[in-house]
């Protein structure tokens, strides 16, 4: 793949003002739900990033009708939609390469009895499996079949869904959002428990109500949707993502930067400000911005008994997942000792074996915990030559290459184009040193 390495040259510390991008894995979302209306709906602050790209792409085939509005807005109408795409080698190899096209279900189910979906892409950071999405659709009413050698699920509700109980076995985000849009047109009550909770759960709901549809319960883990014949068009805006606002905190903490976070959407942060003061990292929030100043070093404070300070993921309001390896590799370089508990994913701190090449002081307990003992800047990290597994994964490394003493070669960038846009571009204007090749 052409312009997929960068080189970083580390040890530049960064200045200046920064602003997130809009929400990838609310983008994902929002861009699903425009096939649940006929009428045009318009989206503003989509990031320009390679899976928002592919969603598009997707769209189009369907037949949606897509109209670039200007930087970061779009028009949508899903009007006349030509479902024999479904069926094509195109869809199903585009389809197939993102984990987003898993919530076509949901809105293709609804408005037309069916739906073709490959077993989704995406990161390789463990088993995502989709059973949330298909034993919540089967609730409602409809059949799934996994067709072997097409690698896909086809579904099927022939008489509509129909709304019911759904007892959600997990916490899933994508499954919450599939269940909410299809139940949106469905006929009766659904009631969804356990559902996830998220900010990004929250504006698809405050959405769907926005175009018509009945939804009580916004912000809690239940759920009551009364289905509407149909949903109409509406505006909706982006927010920023809480995971660029994360990384830009870290980036700036263990090179000892001082930035400021534009339009951070602070008040849906959540936990993860307090987080970072864990590690000792000072913020300042004025307004909707957030201020990192420079800083020598940064202490990990520990619990009031004074054991090891722990860190693990948990559905919201607790820790997202994606934020884990942006804390681990701060931490390389923290004062103290955090012992990271990834308890969703599998493989998602099997990245941990550069950051040791680098030199980093590190335990990798078992694929779900590492230890991680801070250098407290004794010394920096080295550059290498390393490879990014997934997008979560690929800017944690490009962070640690940053903090580097010397050059560092990051391939496999993509994955960091999936979720950052020109992040390059946007780094190197606050004065980093980072070239793609």
């Amino acid at each position: 793949m052409k312009n997929d390495t960068f080189i970083v040259e580390g040890g530049h510390r960064l200045k200046g003002t920064i602003q997130p991008q809009g929400a990838k894995n609310e983008a994902l979302q929002i861009l699903s739900a425009v096939l649940l209306s006929k009428e045009k709906i318009t989206i503003s602050n989509l990031p320009d990033i390679l899976d928002v790209r592919k969603m598009i792409t997707l769209l189009k085939g369907l037949g949606v009708k897509v109209r670039k509005l200007g930087q970061e807005k779009y028009s949508f109408k899903a009007e006349k939609l030509d479902l024999k795409y479904l069926n094509s080698a195109e869809y199903r190899k585009d389809a197939s390469k993102i984990r987003g096209s898993v919530m076509f279900m949901g809105p293709l189910l609804a408005r037309f009895g069916q739906a073709y979906v490959p077993r989704p892409g995406g990161d390789k950071i463990g088993r995502r499996r989709i059973d949330t999405h298909l034993l919540g659709f089967e609730t409602l009413g409809a059949k799934f079949k996994y067709e072997e050698k097409e690698n896909a699920f086809l579904l099927k509700a022939s008489k509509g869904l129909k709304g019911a109980y759904v007892w959600m076995e997990e916490i899933s985000v994508t499954g919450t959002a599939n269940i909410v849009m299809g139940a949106s047109l469905a006929k009766g009550k659904t009631t969804i428990y356990n559902a996830a909770c998220e900010p990004y759960i929250q504006q698809l709901c405050k959405m769907l109500v926005r175009m018509g549809a009945k939804i009580e319960g916004i912000g809690s883990n239940l759920l009551h949707i009364e289905g509407v014949k149909e949903l109409g068009g509406t505006e909706h805006r982006l927010l920023a993502d809480m995971i660029e606002v994360g990384s830009f905190i870290g980036m700036a903490a263990i090179t000892q930067s001082a930035i400021t976070i534009k339009n951070a959407d602070v008040k849906e942060l959540g936990v993860i400000p307090s987080v970072f003061r864990k590690f000792g990292v000072k913020l300042k929030i004025v307004g909707n911005d957030i201020i990192v100043p420079a800083q020598k070093s940064y202490k990990i404070g520990a619990f009031e008994d004074g054991s090891v300070l722990t860190v693990y993921d948990a559905p919201w309001p607790g820790l997202t997942p994606d934020l884990i390896s942006i804390l681990l590799v701060m931490a390389t370089q923290a004062n103290g000792s955090v012992l990271i508990h990834q308890k969703m994913f599998e493989s998602r701190l099997f990245f941990v074996d550069k950051l040791i090449d680098m030199g980093a002081k590190i335990i990798l307990c078992d694929p779900h915990r590492a230890t991680v003992i801070g250098i407290n800047r004794k010394y920096a990290l080295r550059g290498i030559t390393m490879v990014s597994p997934d997008i979560r994964a690929g800017i944690s490394l490009l962070m640690a290459a940053m903090s580097a003493d010397g050059t560092s070669t990051i391939k496999n960038i993509h994955q960091i184009d999936r979720g950052y846009q020109n992040i390059d571009v946007r780094l190197n204007a606050l004065g980093a040193k980072i070239t793609r090749v």
